[in-house]
């Protein structure tokens, strides 16, 4: 075991080492590899706040970042198709890790029920034992980063080409960094990978994934004091890009607005949200800053529920290493906060 003092050491000297440009896709992620590198370098990231990696189109310099990029961290071509393809054809040079597809990485199938089973608590995670996850139990070896490189992106032309009209999701919801686990677990795949690109500072690497690691389980213990009261209450989200965070917390969300792939509801799904947020009297509703609020009111339509915002980003929040668990905080805020209204 690491003595307590040895990250930040590590922290403060570097070696003098050639740092893998790196580059990420949404903030969530450039925050857990920012926490890995530490003082070393800065990640990159491909979507820019109040954007949504469903639709983005790379400007040019994101696309020149990508060309420029060493690693590429992402989370995968169901969440981000457009992205997908720019990494299958301008970064070549790159060794690209996809999130989604690591061994360690757990899912959750997609939703297409109008409203959810609120109270259901069988996805795939039983919760008392998130108090009791061991993020030790990943080993590196199992990790697969290698089959994720550039060579496994050759497909994404064919095999996504109706994501990139209808962002049709397979049968796993993509939104896999609002687990806390996943990120957790991502944190040792990341000092890995780094670590290859850059064995010099490999000491370096794996400090930091450990102090990442404690800071998140601490944000993880404080979510869930925040988020207690909460427990029963029921809440709509704008799109259905939640239920990892549900499923850690044991959150009841009654339904959303847009599905996972966030594409336009029909007006019989908006009718049918509003019947039950007027029969279950929902305590509140959440908008996105990605999304234009205005189908809102089609739900809230003589009700007196109240509205919020809940960011799957994390869009107003600071960039940099200490991102993911204020980013984790500030979910837990914001829902206890509207629910107890």
């Amino acid at each position: 075991m690491l003595r307590s003092a040895l990250p930040a050491l590590l922290l403060a000297t570097p070696l003098a080492a050639e740092v893998p440009v790196t580059v990420t896709d949404i903030a969530p992620v450039q925050g857990l590899v920012a926490s890995v590198m530490g003082d070393l370098g800065s990640p990159g990231v491909l979507v820019p706040q109040g954007a949504s990696p469903h639709d983005h189109a790379l400007a040019p310099s994101e696309a020149r970042s990508l060309q420029n990029a060493g690693l590429v961290f992402w989370i995968g071509p169901d969440l981000s198709p457009d992205i997908g393809r720019k990494i299958g054809t301008i970064a070549s040079g790159a060794t690209v890790v996809t999130l989604a597809d690591l061994p360690v990485t757990q899912h959750l199938a997609t939703r297409d029920e109008v409203i959810f089973e609120a109270g259901d608590d069988d996805h795939g995670h039983d919760d008392d034992d998130h108090d009791d996850h061991d993020h030790d139990e990943h080993d590196h070896d199992e990790h697969g980063h290698d089959e994720h490189d550039h060579d496994g992106h050759d497909g994404h032309d064919d095999d996504h080409a109706e994501d990139a009209h209808g962002h049709h999701h397979g049968p796993e919801d993509p939104h896999v960094w609002l687990s806390p686990d996943n990120a957790a677990a991502w944190l040792d795949v990341i000092a890995e990978t780094l670590s290859e690109a850059d064995p010099e500072n490999a000491a370096t690497y794996a400090a930091n994934a450990e102090t990442a690691r404690a800071e998140l389980d601490a944000a993880v213990a404080q979510a869930r004091e925040t988020l207690a009261p909460a427990q029963d209450a029921r809440y709509v989200v704008f799109h259905d890009g939640y239920q990892y965070f549900e499923a850690a917390f044991g959150l009841k969300v009654l339904g959303a607005i847009k599905l996972s792939d966030a594409t336009d509801p029909s007006p019989a799904h908006l009718f049918a949200l509003r019947e039950a947020v007027t029969k279950t009297g929902a305590a509140c509703i959440f908008a996105e800053p990605q999304f234009n609020p205005r189908l809102i009111d089609s739900v809230t339509e003589g009700s007196e529920v109240a509205v919020a915002e809940l960011d799957p980003l994390g869009s107003t929040l600071e960039p940099g290493p200490g991102f993911y668990p204020a980013f984790i905080s500030d979910l837990a805020d914001r829902i206890a906060g509207c629910t107890g209204r």
